[in-house]
């Protein structure tokens, strides 16, 4: 029970974090608005600098574990490609998921979580275009399936592969209900997060 409710004040602390995180950007980037950039090189250190951030946002993510290396840590890359572009959410997400694997040692081999870093990089970009094409509820859907049934089961030819020990449809059994969940949740409070700062720059 202690250790359950130390979990959710992680939890809430982070997503307080995160909040008070996008207010701060979204302020100073309304305010850059106001000033004409005079080249591109200024926009890209903007967004080098907003994605540094989220980066490191994953790594507090990545310290919110559902189950082994399944955490809180994609939640930034999904709302960088939204807020930053797919190309942007996508290095956020594969970098996101590294830390995550690196907090908790590399569980199932660096080759893997290699491989998984691409999977979680190829499933935000495809959302973050599925979002900017068909809007929230099609990129939602899309985002669930690619990040938790879709990677679940690549895993198990992949996994097979590299040799890992616990493989196959065993490893499938184990992680697809806690990826299905943290896929649900990650990729709801991105667009949460999102869609209260379109407003709040409209108003």
């Amino acid at each position: 029970v202690e250790l359950h409710i130390r979990l959710l004040i992680k939890r809430y602390l982070w997503c307080l974090f995160f909040s008070l995180y996008v207010k701060i950007i979204l302020i100073q980037k309304t305010k850059g608005n106001d000033i004409m950039l005079k080249d591109e090189s200024r926009s890209s250190i903007t967004t080098l600098t907003y994605g540094g951030m989220l980066i490191a946002l994953s790594a507090v993510g990545a310290l919110i574990k559902i189950s082994g290396t399944i955490a809180l840590d994609s939640m930034p890359g999904f709302f960088a490609a939204l807020f930053l572009g797919p190309g942007a959410g996508a290095l956020v997400g594969a970098l996101g998921h590294l830390l995550t694997a690196m907090t908790s040692g590399f569980p199932m081999s660096l080759p893997m979580h290699i491989f998984l870093m691409v999977v979680m990089a190829f499933v935000i970009y495809v959302f973050g275009v599925t979002y900017k094409k068909f809007g929230s509820i099609p990129a939602f859907i899309v985002g669930v399936v690619l990040n938790g049934p879709f990677a679940a089961l690549i895993s198990v030819p992949a996994s097979k592969l590299l040799g890992l020990p616990f493989n196959g449809w065993a490893l499938f059994n184990v992680i697809i209900i806690p990826l299905i969940l943290a896929s649900i949740v990650n990729v709801f409070l991105a667009q949460v997060v999102y869609k209260s700062i379109t407003k709040l720059k409209r108003a």
